[in-house]
């Protein structure tokens, strides 16, 4: 019996450090999950920070009809002068003579105005063309185009 009492005796004094070890880790593995968490949480938020900012970014760079430096600094704009009577702007291009052609869908785009392709359809927050359909300026108005026959798609009045 006295064996078995300094047998616990031992057990007990061995466990006893060990088990405190062991809830040291346990705090420590919960202080560290806190942090973890913590930081993920602070990421989150700054990443929502960025995606705002990329938003607002975004919408910095769209043409705006409201603004009127939203087109400043862009290189298709960079010959317009000011509105011209009798001639409308297609950017990159210049200007041009207003043609006062009926643009209407189901009709086609004459000859002279199928080469106006607008570069950037982002920029003007327009759609991007289906595949074998292309954005082009026709007086002052955008025209979705089929590329092969010219025929009108959809238009989008004074665009700009």
């Amino acid at each position: 019996m006295k064996h078995l009492l300094y047998a616990a005796v031992a057990l007990a004094a061995v466990a006893a450090p060990m088990a405190a070890a062991a809830q040291t880790e346990r705090q420590d593995d919960r202080r560290e999950l806190n942090e973890d968490r913590r930081d993920l949480h602070q990421d989150r938020r700054q990443a929502d920070r960025d995606h705002r900012e990329i938003n607002q970014d975004r919408r910095d760079l769209r043409y705006d009809r409201a603004r009127a430096d939203s087109w400043r600094g862009r290189a298709e704009w960079r010959d317009f002068r000011g509105p011209r009577p009798g001639y409308w702007f297609a950017p990159g291009y210049g200007y041009r003579p207003i043609s006062h052609f009926g643009w209407r869908r189901g009709t086609y785009v004459p000859v002279a105005y199928r080469g106006y392709y607008v570069q950037d359809w982002g920029y003007y927050g327009l759609r991007p063309p289906p595949p074998g359909y292309r954005w082009i300026y026709a007086d002052g108005n955008f025209v979705l185009m089929a590329a092969a026959t010219g025929l009108i798609a959809d238009l989008v009045i004074h665009g700009y």
